[in-house]
């Protein structure tokens, strides 16, 4: 893993009309494998995505992509630089097939065969409803087309809102083992709510609470000490299963 982070987040403040919702973050997300963001509903966790991704501008702070300042740039700019994000709400478009959302996705609207070839074996129903519509997949076909689209072309850091929500126990266990192979070759910033999901995943963790940072630390340690997810998500392992 390189000693200099992938994505470096400094005093960033972001607001929403007349409402502050960052307040303060700061965190390092290391490149290679998964880095999970954390906190209770409403903490500021998806904000901090759309921050990063230049869909809303932080108003003090400096957000660095490998070392270069992107916290002004224009989220088509911060795409090209290797940055996708697959938001909650998925961003696929329903009317359009599965090729077709597909080829939106791909800079020129060409795939790489090898790449098609490694998301179908991933994720089988892509090849399976590949001219079905996106509209007519289950929920979990859906955010799989989601995940497709943001690794149809190689991207150094992939940005995660909550993939898990609604979803099956059986779907979210295939995630995890697709989303092991994807960290191999991209970096994932995760916002997660199932703590055993992001547990299972996650190396390092950040733990948001009222647009702050209440903790940073190692996934291992969050997960070995239940006292400490109490206080901080209100939750345990035993309670969240």
């Amino acid at each position: 893993m390189s000693a200099t982070p992938i994505l470096s987040l400094s005093g960033v403040k972001t607001d929403i009309a007349q409402y502050h919702v960052l307040h303060d973050v700061s965190f390092d997300v290391p490149e290679g494998g998964v880095h999970v963001l954390l906190g209770r509903n409403g903490a500021g966790k998806t904000t901090t995505l759309r921050t990063i991704m230049g869909l809303w501008q932080a108003r003090a702070g400096t957000i660095r992509f490998r070392g270069q300042e992107i916290t002004a740039a224009h989220t088509t700019e911060i795409a090209r630089m290797g940055i996708a994000y697959v938001p909650e709400n998925m961003g696929i478009f329903g009317g359009l097939t599965v090729e077709e959302n597909m080829r939106l996705a791909s800079h020129d609207g060409t795939f790489d065969p090898d790449r098609l070839s490694r998301i179908h074996t991933l994720f089988p129903a892509m090849k399976q409803f590949w001219a079905k519509p996106a509209g007519a997949l289950s929920g979990g076909q859906k955010q799989m087309l989601a995940i497709s689209r943001a690794i149809i072309e190689r991207r150094d850091l992939i940005l995660i809102d909550e993939p898990t929500k609604g979803l099956a126990p059986a779907i979210i266990a295939a995630m995890i083992e697709a989303f092991r192979e994807i960290a191999t070759e991209s970096t994932i910033l995760l916002v997660e709510q199932n703590f055993n999901f992001a547990r299972s995943l996650g190396r390092g963790v950040t733990v948001i609470d009222d647009g702050r940072v209440a903790h940073d630390g190692q996934m291992d340690a969050l997960a070995d000490d239940s006292a400490l997810q109490t206080r901080l998500l209100s939750l345990s392992l035993d309670q969240h299963q």
